[in-house]
C-alpha cells in the first residue's frame, strides 16, 4: 500500500491539475481498475464462503483452516506489486505502457494462483498472447484490454469457488458451450483426482487428449441436486460495531482470522459502512454465516443483520425479537435440534433470557439455550485459586445473581459496591447470607465486572485487581496496571473441523460460553430448554464440557484482544 500511494497520489494530482492535452488518462486508469479486480475476487470469496456454509451445491466437503488463511494472506501482493510497476512504467515510456500493462495485468493472476514456477511460465505465455496481439497489431483498447483480464478472473474464481453454479439445461440449450466452458465441479477433479480435468476454463482438450475425468458430468449434476445442508446446532449471533461487517468470516478473510480489533484504515470505507448500516436498519433477514463439524453433529452460526446499538432503542426492540423469533421458527421447522442465543440476542429487557420465545410457540421442538449455566461454571473458574473475597460489579444479570449465590455457598465473600444491588441481591438469596456484603472499599483483588461498569470504578481499584466479565462483551480497558480477562470462553477442540475466523475479539479456536453451551446441548441430549430464570446444574455442565475437548483458557489474558 504504501508502493502504491504516492503513484495513486501523482496520477490523481495530473488528472486534476495538468492541462487536458497533457493529461496521461492510461495512468490514471490503473488504479481504479486495480481497484475493480479487487472489489470481484471479495465479492467471489464472500459468495463461495457464504456457499459452502449453506451447503447447497457445495461440491467439496472438506473444510479450511487458518493456516490456510494465513497462507493466502498476501494474495493482494498480486495485485499490488504489478501495479506499482505499471505506474513506473506509464511514466517512463508511451509503449511500454501498453507492454507492461498486460504483461502484469497477468502477473496478478498468475502469482494469485499458487502453482510450481514453470507453470507460472506457461500461464504467462499462453494468456499473454491474446494481448501481445492487440498490442502489436496497434488494435488494443481499454475496453478490450480489461474485459479479457476480468473474464480471465471470472472464469477463475468460477472454477475455484467450491459450488456449483453452471446449470445443465445451460448445455443442453447450448451444446457446444461444454467444450467451451468449464464447471468448478469439472475443475474440482482436477485438484481431487490425478492426472485429469488439466485445461483451464475449456474442456475441449480434455476431450481431445483422453484426460477428461469420467465422473465429471455425474459430480456435475450431483452437486447441483444437493440440498442445503441441515445443522443440528445453530448459534445466533449479531453484528456488533459497522465495521464488523469487514471482520466477518464473509468479509475480509485476513481480519476474520484475526481477533476483532478497530482498524483505524476501515474508516476509509464509510461509503460501504454507512450503506450496509443503513440497508440493515431499513431492512434484513437472518442469514448463515459459518458452517462446522464436530465429532456426529452440524454446527452452523446465524447471523441477526444489527448492530449492538440498535439493541438498545427501544424502536428496535419490536424489529429484533422478531428476526430472532422467525429465526428460532425457521429452525423448528427444519428439524434443527439446539439454538443457543449470543451475545445481545438475549437479555431481561429483550426476552427475558429467551423465555419469551417458548412462551408464545410452547410446542417448540428445538431447544433453546443461553448459555447461563456454563458462562457461569466459566468465571468460576477463571477466579484465581485461594482467593476468599471478589467485588461484584456491574448491572445485574441472571448469570451475576448465580455467580453471587455459589460463591457464597462455597464460603467466599462477595461484596458490592451499590447498596441497591446487595439488596437486590439478598432479596434473591431467599435465605439469610453472611457471605454478602455491602462494602464502600475497593480493597479486594478480584472483581466480577459486568455491563455499567464505569471508569472512575475502575480507576479505584488496586494496582494488581484482575478484571473477570461475566457477561457477552468484555469492559473498556481503562488500567495499564491491571489484568483483564477475556469474557466466558473456552479453547476449542482440534476435532472441530472448518475452523478459520474468530469469534468477535475471541483468540483463534476460542468460543464463547454461550456457543459451546449448546453444542454440549446436543451431545449430551438435553430434552429441555435452558432460558428464562433456570438454571442447569452447573457442576453437570462444567465437567461435560471438559469431557467434550472443551478446555479452559490458559493463555496469559494480556494477550487477548477485546471488545470496544
Amino acid at each position: 500500500y504504501l508502493l502504491l500511494a504516492p503513484w495513486v497520489v501523482h496520477s490523481t494530482y495530473s488528472l486534476l491539475v495538468k492541462d487536458k492535452s497533457e493529461r496521461d488518462i492510461s495512468t490514471s486508469l490503473v488504479f481504479p481498475f486495480l481497484l475493480l479486480r479487487m472489489l470481484h475476487n471479495q465479492i467471489w470469496i464472500t459468495l463461495s464462503r457464504y456457499r459452502t456454509a449453506k451447503g447447497n451445491g457445495r461440491i467439496v466437503d472438506k473444510g479450511i483452516e487458518f493456516d490456510q488463511v494465513d497462507r493466502e494472506r498476501d494474495w493482494l501482493d498480486a495485485i499490488h506489486y504489478p501495479g506499482h510497476l505499471v505506474f513506473h512504467c506509464t511514466e517512463q515510456m508511451e509503449w511500454l505502457w501498453q507492454y507492461c500493462f498486460i504483461w502484469d495485468q497477468w502477473s496478478f493472476f498468475i502469482i494469485a494462483v499458487i502453482h510450481p514456477c514453470i507453470e507460472l511460465i506457461s500461464y504467462f505465455v499462453l494468456f499473454a498472447i491474446p494481448l501481445l496481439t492487440l498490442v502489436f497489431t496497434k488494435t488494443a483498447s481499454v475496453v478490450a484490454m480489461v474485459g479479457y483480464v476480468l473474464y480471465i478472473d471470472f472464469m477463475n474464481n468460477l472454477g475455484h469457488c467450491n459450488f456449483e453454479i453452471v446449470p445443465k439445461w445451460l448445455f443442453e440449450v447450448i451444446p457446444p458451450l461444454k467444450y467451451l466452458m468449464y464447471t468448478p465441479s469439472f475443475h474440482s477433479l482436477h485438484h481431487t483426482q490425478f492426472r485429469t480435468n488439466y485445461s483451464l476454463f475449456m474442456p475441449f482438450y480434455d476431450y481431445i487428449y483422453g484426460t477428461m475425468d469420467k465422473d465429471s458430468d455425474k459430480l456435475h449434476e450431483s452437486t447441483l441436486k444437493r440440498e442445503e445442508e441441515i445443522p443440528d446446532v445453530v448459534h445466533l449471533t449479531h453484528l456488533t460495531t459497522p465495521e464488523s461487517i469487514y471482520h466477518l468470516r464473509l468479509g475480509f478473510a485476513y481480519l476474520a482470522s484475526k481477533p476483532y480489533t478497530p482498524k483505524w484504515y476501515l474508516f476509509l470505507m464509510w461509503p460501504m459502512t454507512a450503506w450496509s448500516m443503513i440497508l440493515t436498519w431499513i431492512y434484513g433477514r437472518t442469514f448463515i454465516m459459518d458452517g462446522n463439524h464436530f465429532d456426529k453433529i452440524k454446527l452452523q452460526t446465524w447471523a441477526i443483520p444489527k448492530f449492538s446499538l440498535q439493541y438498545f432503542l427501544q424502536s428496535q426492540k419490536v424489529a429484533i425479537n422478531t428476526m430472532i423469533e422467525e429465526a428460532i421458527l425457521d429452525a423448528d421447522r427444519k428439524g434443527i435440534k439446539v439454538l443457543s442465543l449470543g451475545l445481545r440476542n438475549q437479555g431481561e429487557d429483550l426476552n427475558i433470557y429467551g423465555r419469551l420465545y417458548v412462551s408464545r410457540h410452547p410446542k417448540l421442538n428445538i431447544k433453546i439455550v443461553d448459555g447461563s449455566s456454563l458462562a457461569v461454571a466459566i468465571v468460576l473458574n477463571n477466579i484465581p485459586k485461594g482467593t476468599s473475597e471478589v467485588l461484584l460489579r456491574g448491572k445485574l444479570t441472571k448469570v451475576a445473581y448465580a455467580l453471587a449465590f455459589t460463591l457464597c455457598q462455597r464460603g467466599i465473600r462477595v461484596a458490592t459496591l451499590h447498596e441497591d444491588d446487595y439488596v437486590k441481591l439478598k432479596k434473591s438469596f431467599k435465605s439469610s447470607e453472611t457471605n454478602l456484603a455491602f462494602t464502600k472499599s475497593n480493597t479486594q483483588m478480584t472483581w466480577l465486572v459486568g455491563d455499567d461498569l464505569t471508569e472512575e470504578e475502575q480507576l479505584k481499584a488496586p494496582k494488581g485487581t484482575l478484571f473477570i466479565p461475566y457477561t457477552q462483551f468484555p469492559p473498556r480497558k481503562y488500567r495499564k496496571d491491571c489484568s483483564y480477562h477475556c469474557t466466558p470462553a473456552m479453547l476449542a477442540p482440534c476435532s472441530i473441523e472448518n475452523v478459520h475466523s474468530c469469534e468477535d475479539w475471541l483468540p483463534r479456536r476460542v468460543m464463547s460460553a454461550w456457543r459451546i453451551a449448546g453444542i454440549v446441548h446436543s451431545l449430551e441430549g438435553w430434552n429441555e430448554h435452558e432460558c428464562g430464570h433456570t438454571m442447569h446444574n452447573i457442576d453437570k455442565v462444567w465437567h461435560s464440557t471438559l469431557q467434550h475437548g472443551f478446555q479452559p483458557l490458559s493463555m496469559p489474558v494480556k494477550e487477548l484482544a477485546y471488545y470496544y
